[in-house]
């Protein structure tokens, strides 16, 4: 597993404070009843490439501000973020809910948990 800084990981505990959390469990359950929501992959490009939950769009943490309103222009829309591990998508859902997104969660153990739970991935062909 990785090991963070401990600037990045005081950055994230300040900002679970204010944020929306849902389980692996939660979003495959959301999925399965084919509920209205937004599912997003903050991750980076190689990481995307390598394997995404199935039916994820991309934005990467670094472009996430920047597009999110072209890509989503209704801020009450219900978007799911998901990266590694829980933490950028933390991140990312903290910035949308500045920018006026009110819908905003991130989920809980990010791809790690995705697939520990083995719910449907989409990988590259070999």
């Amino acid at each position: 597993m990785k090991q963070h800084a401990q600037g990045f990981l005081g950055l994230v505990k300040e900002v679970m404070a204010r944020i929306k959390e849902v389980t692996a469990d939660d979003v495959n359950a959301m999925l399965s009843r084919k509920e209205k929501l937004v599912l997003i992959d903050v991750r980076e490009d190689n990481e995307w490439a390598a394997g995404h939950i199935t039916g994820a769009q991309h934005l990467g943490r670094g472009i996430i501000e920047r597009d999110i309103e072209k890509v989503i222009p209704d801020k009450e829309t219900r978007i799911v973020l998901y990266c590694g591990g829980g933490y950028r998508s933390a991140l990312s859902a903290d910035s949308l809910q500045k920018m006026g997104y009110t819908n905003v969660f991130s989920m809980a153990g990010g791809w790690s948990g995705w697939c520990q739970k083995q719910y449907t991935v989409d990988l590259p062909r070999s």
